[in-house]
């Protein structure tokens, strides 16, 4: 992020009040402080830049395993402060090894791995290598993902290499809180390399500049057959992602969206997830008049069913920019939707879509559903690649801050709704 201080710092560490109580808050970290460390991975792929942002809850100095870069840069140093390092191909992670892509055949990908479905290898998609058991000592439980690079009649071809192995790699680490260790010694030992890079990212590109097949399968059917006028006839006046993670999207909003732009809120309902301060002219497209109305960002706001009907009703070069927050798994008809976007955008603006790991069931597409949660903004990548009407395209990813304590779901989950966005700039 481009302030990761100002964006988290202040967020409380996500423990039980008795907990919080037995905490010695310390200005400093120290080798036997722990702390909460905002990790941030930055790198590139040949049409887009990325960033992921996992937030280390309880790092332990005396134990988990830092970079040596990294630890030299962290210790003894205050709340606030920010360490990094870029690593050339093969320093955080393996190099990449030719051997590890390979040939096998169709046999050897157990197609009905995972219950109830039949899974069909296609080129550039991950898989659990439990997929592939039996392959070079591979056991049944090895959930680590492996790519099908080619498919072939007779002949798969795969590549075990980790999704990030040939990269440069920028990591930075920002202190966010730390605290006296006390009486929490247990737990396990854990590796910052592993622990930001083994969690998918990297997936989200291609390989070796090949679109990757996502769309067959019935890629955009959708298990409820109702019309979708009819699901969201009744308002849901609610929101869809936990406090910390809306707040999240509004900050890549007010650093992406220009101030007193004119913005269409693509698939609107009762938030917009905007910053508080933001004074731009914002308009509703969705599909419940009743939750538009109650949204207080909007300038006003329209029904459209763009399932049905992808046609924007609106001008060429009416907007500012355009964005879509929790809603682009919904799309049944996703190519002619960015089109609309671009021409509705003026060159230069922004087409910016936000989305977490929450959905209506019966309504998101059976694509999104089955794509590991990294490969999702792969797929919104593609959308922006096919069209081939905007440039500098970005993503990111926010994982791991602690959710609220008033959050309905905090008895059960700890950190906050995973945040991914990704965006592109409509070319001139």
């Amino acid at each position: 992020m481009s302030d990761l201080n100002t964006a988290l710092i202040g967020f409380g560490i996500g423990d039980s009040d008795e907990r919080k109580e037995r905490r010695r808050p310390l200005e400093r970290t120290g080798r036997h402080a722990m702390a909460q460390i905002a990790f941030t991975l930055r790198w590139q792929c040949d049409y887009a830049s990325h960033c992921e942002t996992l937030v280390a809850r309880k790092f332990k100095f005396w134990r988990d395993i830092l970079p040596p870069e990294l630890e030299a840069g962290l210790l003894e140093r205050p709340v606030g402060h920010t360490a990094g390092h870029r690593y050339a191909a093969g320093e955080l992670l393996p190099p990449y090894e030719a051997s590890q892509l390979f040939e096998i055949g169709h046999d050897a990908f157990d197609r009905s791995c995972r219950p109830g479905h039949v899974v069909e290898p296609r080129s550039g998609r991950y898989y659990p290598r439990g997929f592939i058991a039996g392959t070079r000592g591979i056991y049944a439980g090895d959930v680590r993902p492996f790519r099908v690079t080619r498919v072939d009649a007779d002949r798969l071809q795969v590549d075990l290499n980790h999704p990030l192995a040939g990269r440069e790699l920028d990591l930075q680490a920002s202190i966010l809180h730390v605290w006296a260790a006390g009486d929490e010694h247990g737990g396990r030992c854990e590796d910052v390399a592993e622990m930001v890079c083994d969690n998918g990212a990297g997936m989200q590109a291609r390989w070796r500049k090949q679109p990757t097949d996502f769309f067959g399968d019935m890629a955009f059917s959708r298990p409820a057959p109702e019309a979708d006028a009819a699901f969201y006839a009744m308002p849901r006046m609610v929101g869809h992602v936990d406090a910390t993670a809306s707040a999240q999207i509004a900050g890549i909003y007010a650093e992406l969206l220009p101030a007193g732009a004119r913005v269409l809120d693509l698939m609107s309902s009762l938030q917009s997830h905007l910053p508080s301060g933001f004074a731009g002219e914002v308009h509703g497209l969705g599909m419940n008049a009743a939750e538009m109305a109650a949204n207080p960002r909007l300038a006003g706001h329209q029904v459209h069913d763009l399932n049905l009907q992808p046609q924007l009703p609106f001008a060429d070069a009416s907007f500012d920019a355009v964005i879509c927050s929790l809603s682009v798994e919904y799309l049944v008809q996703p190519f002619e939707v960015f089109a609309e976007a671009a021409r509705v955008l003026r060159p230069g603006g922004r087409f910016v879509l936000t989305f977490s790991n929450r959905w209506f069931p019966p309504k998101v597409i059976r694509l999104w559903e089955g794509a590991h949660e990294f490969e999702r903004p792969g797929i919104v990548l593609e959308y922006f690649l096919r069209s081939g009407l905007f440039g500098d395209l970005h993503t990111r990813s926010l994982r791991g801050l602690p959710r609220p304590q008033d959050d309905a779901h905090a008895h059960e989950l700890e950190t906050s709704d995973p945040v991914f966005a990704v965006w592109g700039t409509r070319s001139a």
